[in-house]
């Protein structure tokens, strides 16, 4: 009997092929960010060493077309597959030569019968986010861990490197209901809108505030790492647009990072929006279409969205005006 590489007993039938296959695949690029190698020879050169692990690992396991952010269209895996993925099979590439986590993240959908003979597999993705089959990371950090949801809430298997298999940690995690951390490039701030500028600005007042506690500010360069810090701790999340030239429609791109997580988050009790409105409402009008993303616990999202719908000269005033937002 082939060796299997994930536990498997709480995923429905119809996704067990596919990550089976993720966590195969994982496993292996596991092992390669540890030796070093290629992995360390910049990200470009990372990003084609996953994508080749992943793109063989899937191959007969149902999928039949698979988007990529490095390939400008689809490509078939197999013609009679069911399933359509979009996967970023190396996010935060660019900090692995500083040890800092990177991930995979991966969204499921059913594959579209267009009838068409020219069919590019776009129609596959090019949908309502909220069509996602199922969605999940793995992150590869002191612990190799893959999350995945399958839309009856979300499991999370971490990597037993002796025995080479993702064992079932949690079978179905909460996402804590708050805490008083919140994460954000503070580098952007003065190309922020004024709601999220007004929102910082109340939590950085700390106890003086309308908030009337202490908050501690988290970043770093990978989404992977901070979903799953605000999945296990609570918290927030925020890549807000920017008033720059490219950034007013976010950063992330919305099929293969944001979508994903989004989804997640919500099947973990959080939520996620694009900072007012929720993000898997929206359709994914291209595969390379970008999006704002806020995310994490239901409050704090809420109270974000809140912000927006404040009056202007509310918005635009000192945090101790901000009487709605107190506590």
């Amino acid at each position: 009997m082939s060796m299997t590489h994930l536990e498997t007993r709480l995923i429905p039938a119809r996704f067990q092929p596919v990550l089976e296959a993720i966590a195969q695949a994982s496993v292996a690029l596991s092992d390669r960010i540890r030796r070093g190698g290629e992995m360390a020879q910049g990200a470009a050169t990372a990003d084609a060493a996953a994508e080749a692990l992943f793109t063989a690992a899937l191959r007969g396991a149902g999928v039949r077309w698979l988007s990529t952010p490095r390939q400008p269209a689809p490509q078939v895996l197999q013609p009679d597959g069911a399933l359509a993925m979009a996967l970023d099979p190396l996010e935060g590439a660019p900090g692995i030569e500083a040890d800092i986590p990177a991930g995979t993240i991966f969204a499921i959908f059913a594959a579209a019968d267009t009838g068409q003979a020219a069919d590019t597999g776009a129609a596959s993705f090019l949908r309502p986010a909220r069509d996602m089959l199922a969605a999940g990371y793995v992150l590869h950090g002191p612990r190799c861990c893959l999350v995945v949801s399958c839309g009856q809430g979300t499991q999370v298997h971490v990597l037993d490197p002796e025995s080479r298999r993702f064992a079932l940690a949690h079978a179905r995690v909460a996402l804590p209901p708050t805490a008083p951390e919140f994460a954000i490039d503070a580098a952007n701030y003065r190309h922020w809108a004024r709601p999220v500028r007004a929102y910082v600005d109340d939590c950085m007042a700390g106890t003086e505030g309308p908030r009337a506690r202490e908050f501690s500010m988290r970043w770093t360069s990978s989404l992977v790492a901070e979903a799953h810090r605000i999945l296990m701790r609570g918290g927030i999340f925020l890549d807000p647009a920017i008033a720059r030239p490219g950034g007013d429609r976010g950063r992330l791109r919305l099929l293969h990072q944001a979508a994903p997580i989004a989804f997640l988050i919500e099947q973990a009790g959080g939520r996620a929006t694009d900072g007012a409105l929720p993000l898997l409402d929206a359709p994914i009008p291209a595969l390379d279409a970008r999006s704002p993303l806020v995310f994490g616990s239901a409050d704090k999202v809420e109270r974000v969205a809140g912000y927006h719908d404040l009056p202007e000269a509310e918005v635009s005033a000192l945090f101790g005006h901000r009487g709605l937002f107190r506590a």
